[in-house]
Parts: C-alpha cells; sequence; structure tokens
C-alpha cells in the first residue's frame, strides 16, 4: 500500500488545520483506505459520533479512489450514505472506497464502506463524482505538503 499525498489546510487530511482528522490514505492502486478514531468531540447525540463527521470522511475516500484510478480530482456532486450502526468515539474504524463507474471522464461513481475493528460495517457510502475543471487544478496542487503528481501519471 502506498501513501497518498495530504494538504496544509483540509479538514480530513490537511495537517497545518487545528482542527482536521488528520487522516492518511493509503492505496493499493485501486483501493483507498483510512484509519479513522473519532475524538468526544465529534459526537452528535452522547456517546455517538455525528453522521455528518462520518459522511466527510467517507466522501474524501471516494473522492481519492475517482483520483486515484481517473488521474483527475473531482467534486462530489451526490452523496448518499446510509448508517447501518453507531460508532463511538475513541472506536477505530476501518473506511475503505474504490472507484465503481467512469463515465467518460465526465462523471465517476464510487463506493466507501466504514467498519468498526471486527469488520461490521457501521455505514456506506455511494457517490456522483465530476472532475474538477483543469483551470482549479494548479492552486489546489499548491495546498499540498507532498508532490501529489505521482497520482496522475499516467
Amino acid at each position: 500500500m502506498k501513501v497518498l499525498p495530504h494538504t496544509h489546510s483540509c479538514f480530513v487530511c490537511g495537517e497545518s488545520n487545528p482542527v482536521a482528522l488528520k487522516l492518511l490514505f493509503h492505496t493499493d492502486g485501486r483501493v483507498v483506505q483510512t484509519r479513522f478514531t473519532a475524538r468526544s468531540e465529534h459526537i452528535g447525540f452522547k456517546g455517538i459520533v455525528h453522521g455528518g463527521l462520518i459522511s466527510t470522511v467517507l466522501d474524501e475516500l471516494m473522492v481519492w479512489a475517482c483520483a486515484v484510478q481517473t488521474k483527475r480530482f473531482a467534486f462530489c456532486a451526490e452523496l448518499n450514505v446510509r448508517f447501518l450502526n453507531s460508532l463511538r468515539p475513541n472506536q477505530e474504524a476501518l473506511v475503505t472506497g474504490e472507484l465503481v463507474t467512469n463515465r467518460k471522464d465526465r462523471i465517476y461513481e464510487a463506493k466507501a464502506e466504514l467498519k468498526n475493528a471486527g469488520g461490521e460495517i457501521l455505514a456506506s457510502a455511494t457517490g456522483k463524482y465530476v472532475p474538477v475543471p483543469g483551470t482549479n487544478i494548479a492552486e489546489m496542487a499548491t495546498d499540498f505538503v507532498d508532490d501529489p503528481t505521482w497520482v496522475f501519471e499516467k
């Protein structure tokens, strides 16, 4: 598994963002994964991690799954999340994502899952993503801590 690049400012992976989750993503060239442990300040109802935060992590995995397979970053156009069981603070979860369909480099469809240590699916998601216009890529690239170009070598 290869470590994916990360940014300074992203809420999910940003190393310089004081409130970021600071997640690291790994890929085998197809599947993207991370380990996520929510903190007590991430709850919605007492003792249960907020669904919006879980949705954010699932979305991020799908964005990276699209990037790894298509060599392009994409914005979320549609996100569907199904919550099956609760995630608790300080409970480690494995999150995986992968590209399912590339519709002529115009729309990407991806899926992701968040599982507990026992392999039980706590949440699953599907999403549709549209490629970031080329004019925005150069500006986005300036925020990376690492050199992201290896992801986009065809």
